[in-house]
This record gives C-alpha cells, sequence and structure tokens, in this order.
C-alpha cells in the first residue's frame, strides 16, 4: 500500500508578510493565487464577521485541483464598530493613526482553509492594540514613511510601527497578518506536511 501525498498548499493571497509568516512554522506554498473578490463591508457588517467572511470568499475565489489545500487570510482593523480599511495615501495613513493616537482598537485576523475533500474551515483570532498618544510629528513622520500604504488601519505593527503600540493582547502573527497557531492546526487538520 502506498502512502498518499501531501497535498500542496495553494496561499490565496499574494502578501510577502503572509509567505514570510508560513515560512516561522516551516511552510512554503507550492502556489501562490491571488483572489479577486469585492471586498466592500456590507451595510451594517460588524468588523469580526467581516473578517470572517473576507477568508472564507478569498478561499472559495481561487482556482483549486484536485489534491490542493487552499489557504487565505483577511486582516481587518477596526475601530469600534468601524472598519478601518487598507490605506490609500499618505492623507489615510495620517488620518487612521489620528482615530487610533491613544486608543485601543481590535485587530481581526481571519483564516480559511479548504482541504482536499472540499471542507472548509474557518477561524478567526481577535487581538487588542493600543498606539502611544501620538504627536501630529511622529504622525506626520510615519505616514511619509509609505510603511503604512496598503496595510489595514493604515499600519504594520511589523515595522516602525511597532515602536509607537505601547500594548498588545493576543496574537502578534495575527496583528502581522496571519495567526500562526491557529493556522499551523487547520493546516495540520487539512493534510499539510509541517516541519
Amino acid at each position: 500500500m502506498t502512502a498518499r501525498p501531501s497535498p500542496i498548499l495553494v496561499l490565496a493571497s499574494s502578501s510577502p508578510r503572509r509567505r514570510d509568516l508560513l515560512a516561522q512554522i516551516g511552510v512554503t506554498p507550492g502556489q501562490i493565487r491571488s483572489p479577486d473578490i469585492d471586498e466592500e463591508p456590507r451595510k451594517g457588517e460588524l468588523p469580526r464577521p467581516y473578517a470572517e467572511r473576507m477568508a472564507s470568499e478569498k478561499a472559495i475565489a481561487v482556482p483549486r485541483q484536485e489534491g490542493e489545500v487552499v489557504l487565505a487570510g483577511d486582516t481587518t482593523v477596526a475601530l469600534g464598530r468601524r472598519i478601518l480599511p487598507q490605506a490609500q495615501s499618505e492623507e489615510d495613513v495620517a488620518r487612521f493613526l489620528r482615530m487610533l493616537s491613544g486608543r485601543r482598537h481590535r485587530v481581526h485576523s481571519a483564516i480559511s482553509v479548504i482541504d482536499a475533500s472540499e471542507r472548509q474551515r474557518t477561524r478567526c483570532v481577535t487581538s487588542q492594540v493600543r498606539f502611544k498618544r501620538l504627536s501630529e510629528e511622529e504622525i506626520r513622520d510615519y505616514a511619509r514613511s509609505g510603511e503604512g500604504i496598503g496595510k489595514a488601519g493604515g499600519y504594520a505593527i511589523q515595522g516602525r510601527a511597532a515602536g509607537l503600540i505601547d500594548f498588545l493582547a493576543g496574537s502578534h502573527s495575527a496583528v502581522v497578518g496571519l495567526p500562526l497557531f491557529e493556522t499551523r492546526t487547520l493546516l495540520k487538520a487539512a493534510g499539510i506536511a509541517l516541519a
């Protein structure tokens, strides 16, 4: 009796951060396919259900062949019930940082895995983050660095923003973009070989 080959992992994301995080747990995707979905929140949709829906829809949206396992993720930054989208400009970054300055906010990081038998499992991890009270100079300097552009909430905790954050409760890797404990658990359940 021959052993079944380990399934091929497809990462449904073009994010280099997610590839780097997977490498931390000894996983290298066999394929990378970017999903194309509408990421606009529905009217009245709360941040955590939104993150879960995005991860699930991204996993479903990428083409999958027999023997492949798909992993998708979504990181949503929320101030109360308000979803802060990806910053598109320095102005967005500065506006978001003014809103987040000195206040706790939540980061919902959802992952969704479709295994080779087409079973889908989705998990979401919520972390709390607080920026110190930021001066206008700190906000301006961070916005000008360009680091926050393209990031949910306008900042990257794994970069220069780390020096401005005075509180984190939860999963650091989830705030970066992938909750590694939950990701490892779901990938192992889907038959992906782990180091």
